[in-house]
């Protein structure tokens, strides 16, 4: 038998309108012996309530929304966990959506949350957007962006990480071990994060008194394939480097599988450094030294900051870029 909030209210000797206080967690006005019995009553009978019916009235789903470009790249389980965590703990569910990169899915998915009526969106923008689509129009309900802004007035609110900072220092550190020759394997340079990145790269090179060489800065994707086939590329094009600093491990994994299809040691004869670790960071020969990304506290602000905005809250901040850290290992010699 399936129970209503009607059958519920009868067994318990109350009226709807107080177990409906109690489920929605409401209940401030009512006696704590009166939210036992309730709450007795909907665990004895294994009462599901009515979200669809109660959204009506409300116009609330305790739903929310979160699209990234890539599942696969081992960076984002961990910001989606953060993301899941803090939503979880305020009663939220979060609806998955991979756009494995294309603006026009992640146009689809903006469309598609919006008709399930989710309360708002955490967004990672797609890395092959070169211009403002009609998906990225300001909506009816809150967006908050994360890892990956974009240059649109759409989003309440934005999290991510000091790539600049973060990429200053990896190539001040290759300088630091006496490397010289730093390539530059970069991401989408229409990506935010890979333009703050090759910044840095390149304030580094200034403060150390090295020429900023426009051929030693290559840019492709944010996979291991394209730090595979950009590393062979740089050696067939003969470009002289003791060093590359790639812009996320992925491409730091790649670089250094096509530096042993050559016969090259890592790091005895190029070192490589890489940006997010991710866990495989530790484990691959050799263990990978990078620029360590808060993944998972990224994912966590951004869900923070949604729900104060759909709980109608003020947050205390809206913009936050959080530190990253220099993880050494052994792939600089």
């Amino acid at each position: 038998m399936k129970y209503t909030i009607k059958d519920i209210a009868k067994l318990a000797g109350v009226s709807t309108a107080t177990v409906s206080k109690v489920i929605n967690q409401k209940d401030q006005e009512i006696t704590e012996a009166t939210r036992n019995k309730v709450m007795a009553v909907v665990k004895r009978y294994h009462y599901v309530p009515n979200r669809i019916a109660s959204s009506m009235v409300t116009k609330k789903t305790h739903t929310i929304g979160l699209i990234i470009p890539d599942i696969s790249n081992p960076f984002f389980p961990e910001l989606a966990r953060g993301v899941e965590d803090y939503a979880n703990r305020l009663g939220f569910t979060v609806f998955l959506c991979n756009t494995d990169n294309d603006v026009q899915k992640e146009r689809a998915y903006m469309e598609k949350l919006q008709e399930k009526m989710v309360d708002g969106i955490i967004l990672t923008a797609s890395d092959n957007r070169k211009r403002v689509t009609p998906s990225l129009q300001k909506t009816s309900i809150p967006i908050v962006t994360v890892d990956r802004g974009v240059d649109a007035d759409i989003s309440d609110g934005n999290v991510e990480s000091n790539n600049f900072i973060g990429a200053y220092e990896a190539v001040s550190y290759l300088f630091s071990k006496g490397l010289k020759h730093v390539l530059h394997l970069s991401g989408p340079l229409h990506s935010k994060p890979s333009n703050e990145r090759l910044e840095g790269y390149k304030k580094a090179l200034v403060d150390h008194y090295r020429h900023v060489n426009q051929d030693m800065i290559m840019d492709g994707s944010y996979t291991l394939d394209w730090g595979y086939s950009g590393t062979l590329k740089a050696m067939s094009n003969r470009l002289k480097f003791d060093s590359i600093f790639c812009g996320n491990d992925l491409i730091a994994f790649g670089a250094i599988q096509a530096l042993k299809t050559k016969g090259l040691s890592v790091p005895n004869d190029i070192s490589v450094i890489g940006f997010d670790d991710i866990e495989l960071a530790k484990i691959i020969d050799p263990p990978l030294t990078t620029v360590k990304q808060p993944n998972y506290q990224m994912g966590f602000e951004s869900s923070r900051i949604l729900i104060d905005i759909i709980q109608q809250k003020t947050p205390d901040i809206t913009e936050i870029t959080l530190d990253t850290q220099l993880i050494i290992r052994h792939s600089v010699k």
